[in-house]
């Protein structure tokens, strides 16, 4: 055994050794590419710069005293080779290519089940544009991943440091220009669009993003390869190769590799320009951290991507310059935390193929098998114990020797047919196609064997890889169907280790997260699992969870739909329900719910910052402002809140010019007017300016509405909904009628809904007699040329029955009058016209025509033919009435003569009965009048 004094010392002089014969180590490589450009070329020219270039990059990079060690975002042999190399070289400080305000985060990583994404959010941003916000950076990490066996080893090895070397999240959007968007993620349609959406629209980072940026080399390798997409050229070309190769062979490979996508890369200025200060970054952190420590480079190991590895810039390397000014970062205020990831999730955001990430992670697993290697896991992670040990006693140096040359000599290795794993995937994949509705039989599972045979040897493939399996069980198995929801290809990826979803455990959630599922503990369900969850609520049995009910509705209001939907029971303004039942999805919407968390340290200030976001937001209106106040008064029953929003809304209201919002403004004063009469014993004073002022505001604007031509027939019927439904509450706190009949008698629209809609509101201001609008009506129905015009008409005494439901029997009269005067030939074309009409315009108003036409036409078809409308009823003429002591009015008064002296006396008539007198003077006056006995009749009759 050698001690860790004598290991670093056999390093130094190994170094040293190395360091003599750098400069013929790629000599005999160097000189094979000169003869091949040569003979290729007809001469030297670009062609022997480009391919002496990349040898020059991996020569640099292997000669580098603190050692390099490159990966590719989530590759298996990433992974093996990083856990072999740490386990050899033990090193002491490990900088990786990661943010570096995520470094505190990491440790939580222990109470989380892979895949996880490690998090930075801005909701509240200065310094960037405000249509940016909110900002959000991702940085996914599997167990299957290089940077993952890193961080676990640095974790959990005593005497190790861990130490982030990359830009800022603050710098990823101030280098970049704006990030694209994903799509909403808040309503995926299907469940795997549903995991593809757990990252948001956050931008990703990630470890060794290593994919050709020229897309003809792209296409070519593609085309050459017999491959479909990148995916399977890399799992073919590089994972399968490196997965059994050494260390130096790996590593001078992946920097092979790095160096010619970077020197094919287009000529993208400002990409390339972040990549580069990127590279300048980290190693200007790197050579800072070496001079405050002390450390020894040959103690350290730099993971970072391949691409990055191979880098050119000045700064590159411990003896670098340190020319670059990291600038710095902006006032934004960062919020840290871990969200759940999914391989479906990394591979939409990142661009790879479906189930790659799968593929890549079932071959990792099985490469462990196979070679012995024990990976590192954080201890506690899941159940599982870190397997990380003390440290070695003689590692091995990754000397420079040229590895490159015998690789690139060496003909592709052909794996034998392993006919048992093939027969397996065969008879798996049947079997999960039969549970899912395909008509599979033993019969497809030896098409799906041998056409995975077929289609490798057509690919010069001797052994089938799962993208040639999933290819052949397409074929034989889906056909030209799917019964179910998911398809073939999908099948195959979940059988292949499925689209693994990790969780943010409960200790590594934020405050506010923790405090929800604390509140919710009652309910006794495993809300953090994913999937939904049934919550049966008896608040009447059991008054402890009426808190659980209050957290609920919040949630419903700040998550995404389907996190919390209620099944049963609602909540409204002064009434609460007794019982609820509630389908929860609280683990499936882990990332929003922690996202929460960036906001506050528990919902109720959540939910009172996005309503103050929302009242006082620049676009907000007086709608929007009574909104928040409902949803304030609703949810957190905070009467301060309320009125605070509630005086902001009056503010809103007066700066209008228009009468847009009245229809939704009308909407919800009368629901909070109606509320607050049944619940406080007098009404708020915001609500009584509200309607004071508002009754002011809306007369101001009322004739203009009714002559703009972008204000709809429902915005002006709300209008005067207001200014008639305020208008007792308006007049007893000082307002004056005149301003609205001054209003109304400016008003002189020419639209027909609008016409009619005027002559409404002078019915119910008493300036146009039930009579004289019966009249207009009559003579709009007999003149042909604006019967086109009449179902317009009728619009506008739909949405008359807003501001004066009063006149409902008259619409109903007015709509039986077209249908029984009109003949068929003009009736009937303009009918879909008044039926389109009274649906699109008055669909909210249609209930009350239905009720009023049910009490006033007969309950059964006969009667129909002798039925008279009560609007064609009229008195008999003067000639054709009896005698006074005929009608029975006047009978009636005659037989009570202390009543016809009062009915006298309301008349207004002197006198009383006297002896003399043939009968009562009182009936004797009803008899010279008997249009004023029937009055009195029927004034009687009501009494």
């Amino acid at each position: 055994m050698t001690s860790t004094g004598d290991t670093r010392k056999e390093t130094t002089v190994s170094t040293a050794a190395v360091g003599t014969a750098d400069d013929s180590t790629f000599r005999a490589l160097r000189t094979q590419l000169h003869e091949a450009a040569t003979a290729f070329a007809d001469g030297p020219g670009a062609l022997e710069g480009l391919l002496l270039g990349l040898v020059d990059d991996v020569d640099r990079a292997v000669r580098e005293p603190l050692e390099i060690f490159p990966v590719c975002h989530h590759s298996p042999a990433s992974a093996l080779a990083m856990a072999r190399r740490l386990r050899e070289k033990q090193p002491k400080v490990v900088y990786l290519e990661l943010c570096e305000d995520m470094a505190p985060l990491l440790t939580e990583l222990r109470n989380c089940r892979l895949p996880v994404a490690v998090q930075a959010f801005a909701s509240k941003i200065d310094g960037f544009p405000a249509d940016w916000a909110p900002l959000s950076v991702v940085a996914p990490i599997t167990e299957a991943s290089a940077e993952y066996q890193a961080i676990a080893y640095a974790l959990d090895t005593p005497g190790v440091e861990l130490v982030l070397v990359d830009r800022s999240s603050d710098h990823v959007y101030q280098w970049d220009e704006r990030p694209t968007r994903a799509a909403d993620p808040d309503a995926p349609e299907t469940a795997e669009e549903e995991e593809a959406a757990l990252h948001g629209d956050a931008v990703g980072v990630e470890i060794g993003d290593l994919r050709p940026r020229f897309a003809e080399l792209e296409e070519h390798l593609l085309r050459h390869g017999k491959v479909r997409h990148w995916s399977e050229w890399w799992h073919q070309y590089v994972e399968l190769p490196l997965s059994d190769g050494d260390y130096n062979t790996y590593r001078q490979v992946m920097l092979l590799i790095g160096s010619l996508f970077r020197r094919l890369a287009p000529g993208d200025t400002h990409r390339l320009k972040v990549d580069e200060d990127r590279e300048r970054h980290m190693w200007t952190r790197m050579r800072e951290h070496l001079t405050a420590t002390g450390a020894d480079p040959d103690d350290c190991l730099y993971v970072c991507g391949a691409f990055h590895a191979a880098s050119r810039v000045e700064e590159f390397g411990v003896h670098g310059s340190d020319t670059f000014e990291i600038s710095p970062r902006t006032a934004t205020v960062w919020q840290h935390g871990l969200i759940p990831s999914s391989h479906t999730a990394i591979e939409a955001q990142f661009g790879l193929a479906g189930g790659s990430v799968s593929i890549a992670a079932s071959l990792f697993a099985k490469n462990v098998r196979r070679t012995k290697v024990k990976p590192y896991r954080l201890a506690g992670q899941a159940g599982k114990t870190s397997t990380a040990k003390k440290r070695a006693a003689a590692p091995v140096p990754a000397g420079p020797a040229d590895k490159l040359t015998g690789f690139l000599r060496r003909p592709p290795v052909l794996d034998r047919l392993d006919e048992e794993e093939l027969l397996g995937w065969s008879v798996d994949i049947v079997r999960a196609a039969r549970r899912n509705g395909y008509l599979a039989s033993t019969a497809d599972a030896i098409a799906v064997f041998e056409t995975s045979i077929l289609l490798a040897g057509m690919r010069d493939r001797a052994k089938p890889t799962p993208y040639d399996f999933q290819d052949a069980a397409v074929t034989c198995i889906e056909k030209d169907a799917v019964p179910g929801r998911r398809d073939v290809r999908r099948l195959v990826e979940i059988m292949m280790g499925g689209d693994r979803i990790g969780q943010v455990g409960y200790d590594a959630l934020p405050p506010l997260a923790r405090d929800v599922h604390d509140r919710l503990t009652p309910l006794n369900l495993p809300l953090q699992q994913r999937g939904v969850k049934r919550a049966l609520l008896d608040i009447a049995g059991r008054p402890e969870l009426g808190a659980c009910s209050d957290v609920l509705w919040m949630l419903r209001h700040l998550l995404p739909h389907g996190a919390a939907r209620p099944i049963m029971g609602e909540r409204t303004l002064g009434e609460r329900p007794i019982q609820e039942s509630w389908d929860l999805a609280l683990g499936t919407h882990q990332r929003a719910l922690i996202e929460l968390g960036y906001e506050g340290v528990s919902v109720e200030q959540v939910l009172e910052q996005r309503l103050r976001k929302a009242a006082y937001g620049a676009k907000a209106t007086a709608a929007d402002v009574l909104k928040a106040v409902e949803d304030a008064t609703l949810y957190l029953n905070s009467r301060r809140l309320a009125d605070e929003l509630g005086a902001h809304a009056l503010h809103v209201l007066a700066a209008e010019r228009s009468v847009d919002g009245a229809p939704e403004v009308l909407r919800r004063v009368r629901r909070l007017l109606a509320y607050y009469r049944t619940s406080e014993p007098v009404l708020p004073g915001w609500i009584e300016s509200f309607a004071k002022e508002g009754y002011a505001h809306y007369c101001t604007l009322l004739p203009m509405a009714f002559t703009d031509d972008d204000a709809t027939v429902r915005q002006v019927a709300a209008t005067l909904g207001f200014l008639f439904g305020m208008e007792s509450l308006a007049l007893s706190l000082g307002c004056d009628r005149t301003q609205l009949e001054l209003a109304v008698a400016q008003s002189h629209p020419s639209d027909p809904a609008r016409q009619a809609l005027l002559w409404a509101a002078r019915t119910h201001l008493g300036t146009l007699s039930r009579t004289e609008l019966r009249e207009r009506c009559d003579e709009l129905l007999g003149n042909p040329l604006v019967l086109t015009a009449y179902p317009r008409y009728l619009s506008g005494f739909l949405h008359a029955l807003e501001p004066v439901p009063g006149l409902t029997d008259f619409v109903v009269e007015a709509v039986s009058n077209a249908f029984g005067r009109l003949p068929d030939p003009v009736l009937l074309p303009w009918l879909p016209t008044l039926i389109s009409t009274l649906r699109a315009d008055g669909s909210e108003l249609a209930p009350l025509l239905i009720r009023e036409a049910g009490r006033v036409f007969p309950a059964r078809l006969p009667a129909l033919d002798g039925w008279i409308p009560p609007w064609r009823e009229q008195p008999l003429p003067p000639a054709a009435r009896p005698a006074a002591s005929g009608p029975r009015g006047v009978a009636l008064l005659a037989a009570h003569p202390a009543t016809c002296d009062a009915a006298a006396a309301l008349l207004g008539c002197d006198g009383g009965w006297t002896a003399t007198d043939p009968g009562p003077r009182g009936a004797a006056l009803l008899t010279r009048y008997p249009d004023t006995a029937t009055a009195a009749t029927a004034l009687l009759t009501r009494i």
